[in-house]
């Protein structure tokens, strides 16, 4: 069909817009590697190969796009200003592959990237399996937590190079106030059986894990047998350590994909791409301290009412829920800790984050 000169005049001017809103981000600050720390020699940006290469100490995968990529670029920068080798960290980013994601390409995503951090190694990857995970969602009790773009945590030992082993994921609405060299480090054991550990997350055995699900699932022995001889709690999926080996031999996106098939036909959760995963780890995973994950800083899922940090050290903040810190600093609402995060704003004029 043969578009009307109006309708086109609007995809350029909404295309326009978007350029310009992307290239509103200042240029960061540039972090050389610590002499003290032994790190290896620096990635280079422009290397093709550099994902792949024995001087990246650690891999960190994120997902990007326009929705949320002031987050996105907020966090890159903490993990920047608070590593002790930035120059050997290697970034992953997935991005939507969809012809129907108008708000930015991702090539345009890249470009915004690379503006802001020109000496940062990484690489944008198209998420090739979004339309079949599109096919597999199931509404959940928040919009936002349906996009598929959500899902691809779950599949990326299938998107990022064979040659990553061990990758460190992390939400777009979280900044780090320590090494995540120290996040990646984390330990993987061989579990129960002679099974290999293949996911580290902070857990929380003290939430109500049957929340999580319906009570029709509890109500089933079939189903709720699935957590029989685990000591099955909560974890945040949100910051992750991953062993991609390990997740390729045991077949972890396949599991995952059949509790999301069976959910289309009977509903057993209600809370977005969190269910699937606790089904396949809960009670599996190596815990990391909670010092990594002091989340639930966006408030409840319905209100977004403002929360404070749990007791205890504080590595990483994540504003999960439904407020997001740069929204309620735009509205001039923010919550009090909404000001740790405006310092690595990069929208915002520099807040005395200098380079080192």
């Amino acid at each position: 069909m043969t578009r009307s000169p109006l309708i086109l005049l609007l995809l350029l001017c909404a295309a326009v817009g978007a350029a310009a809103a992307l290239s509103r981000y200042r240029e960061a600050p540039h972090f050389t590697n610590s002499a003290a720390a032994q790190c290896p020699p620096p990635l280079h940006p422009s290397d093709a190969d550099a994902a792949c290469s024995p001087h990246a100490a650690v891999h960190v995968a994120m997902t990007l796009d326009a929705s949320y990529l002031r987050g996105t670029m907020a966090a890159v920068l903490s993990v920047l200003r608070h590593a002790s080798c930035p120059e050997s960290i290697h970034f992953h980013f997935i991005a939507s592959a969809s012809a129907e994601s108008k708000a930015a390409t991702a090539e345009e995503l890249r470009a915004t990237v690379r503006a802001s951090f020109p000496s940062l190694a990484f690489r944008v990857y198209p998420f090739v399996d979004e339309a079949r995970v599109a096919g597999l969602i199931s509404t959940s009790i928040r919009g936002a937590l349906d996009r598929p773009l959500n899902y691809a945590r779950s599949y990326l030992a299938s998107t990022l190079p064979p040659c990553v082993r061990r990758v460190v994921y992390l939400d777009s609405d979280v900044v780090l106030t320590d090494d995540i060299a120290a996040l990646a480090a984390t330990p993987l054991p061989a579990g129960e059986e002679g099974t290999e550990t293949a996911v580290a997350a902070p857990q929380y055995c003290g939430a109500n894990f049957t929340a999580y699900f319906t009570p029709g699932f509890w109500a089933s022995p079939a189903l709720s047998s699935t957590f029989a001889g685990r000591r099955a709690c909560y974890f945040n999926t949100g910051v992750m350590v991953l062993d991609l080996a390990r997740w390729r031999h045991a077949g972890y996106t396949a599991q995952i994909e059949e509790w999301m098939e069976l959910q289309k036909r009977v509903r057993i959760y209600e809370l977005g791409s969190l269910p699937p995963f606790l089904l396949v780890f809960a009670g599996r995973i190596a815990a990391v301290d909670h010092r990594w994950n002091q989340h639930g800083l966006g408030g409840d899922n319905y209100r977004g009412l403002c929360r404070g940090l749990h007791a205890g050290a504080v590595s990483l903040l994540h504003w999960s829920g439904k407020g997001k810190p740069w929204d309620r600093l735009d509205a001039g609402r923010p919550c009090p800790l909404d000001a740790v995060w405006a310092k690595y704003d990069l929208l915002r004029p520099a807040a005395g984050i200098e380079s080192s």
